[in-house]
């Protein structure tokens, strides 16, 4: 994703804990595509655990060469984040959920956490609530440039995972609201492992 002097963002998703993808993609972008990745963004999934972090970047000294940011998926440990993330700022920044964080000259929505997931494997903490969806409804309209959140709105049509059907509709019905209506005319999503496409109401 591409805006007027401000380099090239590198969208990622679900990630789980597989750093070096990150760097590969970094590389890809810059050494195959021959475009400048000014930052990173994972759209939740990241793989937030301390074995897997202290390994790559404390035993192993890996860093990426150019800066990472992060939205919190399902798969996160929530019982540790906070102190993960401040023992971690130095290689990767927290985007907090329900938040505007300006990124590279664009001002971008950023919502973590997703409403339909596998229960069995989910920990507490990662629940999309009404009161982070209240809170990004409460800015103002073109406050925005870009929404990212893990899980995506209810009615795009992503397909779900044969053998899950029992976990419900797919994607998170409240934050269908955050796009048109409030004036958000591009946003992106991870989560269910599909690529999928569309505009709807003049969103992309």
């Amino acid at each position: 994703m591409d805006a007027a002097d401000t380099g090239q963002l590198l969208l990622l998703g679900d990630v789980h804990s597989r750093f070096p993808v990150i760097a590969a993609q970094i590389e890809h972008a810059c050494v195959d595509l021959g475009q400048h990745v000014s930052r990173v963004v994972v759209a939740g999934d990241l793989g937030l655990f301390a074995p897997e972090l202290k390994r790559h970047f404390r035993s192993q000294g890996s860093r990426f060469s150019t800066p990472v940011s992060f939205i919190e998926g399902n798969h996160e440990d929530f019982r540790a984040f906070d102190s993960l993330v401040d023992s971690y700022a130095d290689v990767l920044t927290y985007l907090p959920r329900s938040t505007v964080q300006a990124i590279d000259g664009r001002r971008v929505l950023c919502l973590g956490g997703a409403r339909y997931m596998d229960s069995w494997s989910t920990p507490r903490g990662c629940e999309i609530t009404d009161h982070d969806i209240d809170a990004c409804l409460a800015l103002e309209p073109g406050a925005v440039d870009f929404v990212v959140s893990h899980d995506c709105p209810c009615g795009i049509g992503v397909p779900g995972a044969v053998g899950f059907e029992h976990l419900g509709r797919r994607a998170c019905p409240a934050s269908s609201a955050l796009l048109p209506a409030s004036g958000r005319r591009c946003g992106s999503s991870a989560h269910h492992h599909r690529w999928h496409e569309m505009e709807k109401r003049g969103t992309r």
